[in-house]
């Protein structure tokens, strides 16, 4: 049976430990050094990760708007030249997704002085990459942040703190839990709501929220599983090519990553559909409907809950560091598996 002592061990196996004011978070060292090679630093990751609050941390004298206000979102489109010359030296630009426009008048400003910083931080993968090779390219650099890690949790906390694995498992990792102490059972149904109503319609008009959040679940329901498009379409009631257009969606907005199957030096008889896991365990037990950490460990996929939980890890390890998702599985055509793969020579255990 899996033990919290195991997540201890990866977290402490693959984290490290800041210092600054608000709960450590280990990629804040990556965004002082980036900052010193590019004019503009990309922040991306799920809404509510925290990346608000570790940019104000980090570069608490360059001066923030959010284009999430209505006002600044206004001035943006309106005159997006005026607005980007407000901010002398630069400046923190959040959910800069909602204003693309910006992307191109920023490309001039930081040629033309290439002093000036600007951090950029959003929700919108696709949208935001989008923005980079399209105006940016050369000029950016990219980082990405998740919710805690288990690390964090334990620098912030301590080791007696943490609780057995099932309830970390169930609590999962956003800020909110942990900072504002609120019950997952109350913050995970609400951040649902507010992803489908916000960034769901953002990135595609999807005209059927039901159906989609019916799709959604039926994703949890296949965590640690091989993907099958048809499979999934089918239980969903829609189209394969729609069901392919919503997982892009669900991969570009944080909520799920595929793992990529391993093939070099196999032989050819090997397994090559990816395998889907969540971006953050307590939301994966939310969608599920899972309503206490009794219950995770009497669930029939408890074993693909714990499997998420430390293939999670291992990816907040990578991108906490600015490495590449280099993470593979392994299966053949009867079935043998091996379901975590780290080349040896794109990670550092250091």
């Amino acid at each position: 049976m899996p033990t919290v002592q195991l997540c201890i061990w990866i977290a402490q196996l693959y984290c490290i430990v800041d210092i600054c004011s608000m709960i450590p978070r280990v990629l804040q060292p990556k965004l002082e050094e980036w900052i010193k090679y590019f004019p503009v630093l990309f922040l991306t990751g799920p809404r509510q990760s925290g990346k608000t609050t570790l940019v104000k941390n980090t570069f608490p004298d360059l001066p923030y708007s959010s284009l999430e206000n209505p006002d600044n979102r206004e001035f943006a489109e309106n005159d997006p030249r005026g607005y980007l010359q407000n901010f002398k030296n630069g400046a923190v630009l959040d959910e800069v997704q909602r204003v693309p426009l910006l992307f191109n008048y920023l490309q001039g400003i930081v040629d033309q002085d290439p002093n000036k910083r600007f951090i950029l931080s959003g929700s919108q993968n696709f949208l935001l990459h989008q923005g980079i090779t399209q105006s940016l390219a050369g000029r950016a650099g990219v980082l990405s942040l998740l919710p805690f890690c288990v690390s964090e949790i334990i620098t912030a906390r301590g080791e007696n703190a943490i609780k057995p694995w099932e309830e970390l498992l169930f609590n999962g990792f956003y800020p909110g839990i942990y900072d504002r102490n609120i019950p997952p059972a109350v913050f995970y149904p609400s951040y649902i709501s507010t992803y489908v109503e916000r960034d769901v319609r953002l990135i595609k008009n999807i005209g059927d929220l039901n159906t989609f959040i019916r799709f959604l679940k039926l994703c949890a329901g296949r965590t640690g599983q091989l993907l099958n498009l048809s499979s999934l379409a089918s239980d969903a009631g829609i189209a394969t090519n729609t069901a392919k257009d919503w997982l892009s969606v669900l991969e570009s907005s944080y909520i799920i990553f595929f793992l990529r199957p391993y093939h070099k030096n196999f032989n050819k008889r090997l397994v090559k559909m990816p395998k889907i896991y969540f971006y953050d365990t307590g939301l994966l037990c939310s969608l599920l409907e899972l309503h206490s950490p009794e219950q995770v460990s009497k669930h029939f996929a408890m074993g693909s809950l714990f499997e998420n939980l430390v293939i999670l890890e291992t990816l907040k390890h990578n991108l906490n560091r600015a490495l590449k998702n280099t993470l593979y599985f392994w299966r053949d055509s009867k079935g043998r598996e091996i379901d975590l793969i780290i080349p040896k020579k794109k990670i550092s255990l250091r």
